[in-house]
């Protein structure tokens, strides 16, 4: 059985806040030595995405998965001690850490 290379994937994830859908079908796939950029103007679903990759919001459909295993019914701080953290943007960190630091205390 060959490894995957597969860091992150997501399936056909869709995802909004209550009846209002922000992802719509959104797959991609992060593999082992790749560097990725989420580029988009405001309201294109930048932070909702990141926001469903690390269980901050809801999934309506499709998978997540982290190295091959199915997270989309992990909380947060399980997600944590896997090795995926979100720190937003400017406003709600802690100024005097370093981002470092930001991503050691999630």
């Amino acid at each position: 059985m060959i490894a995957s290379n597969s860091i992150l994937k997501l399936n056909s994830v869709c995802s909004g806040y209550g009846k209002v859908a922000v992802l719509y079908d959104v797959s991609l796939e992060l593999n082992v030595g790749e560097i990725v950029s989420i580029v988009g103007s405001n309201g294109a679903g930048k932070t909702t995405l990141l926001k469903t990759i690390s269980r901050f919001q809801a999934i309506s459909s499709g998978t997540i998965e982290f190295y091959d295993k199915n997270i989309n019914e992990l909380a947060p701080h399980t997600l944590v001690s896997l090795g995926i953290a979100h720190v937003p943007e400017g406003r709600r960190v802690f100024a005097r850490m370093s981002v470092a630091e930001n991503l050691e205390l999630g």
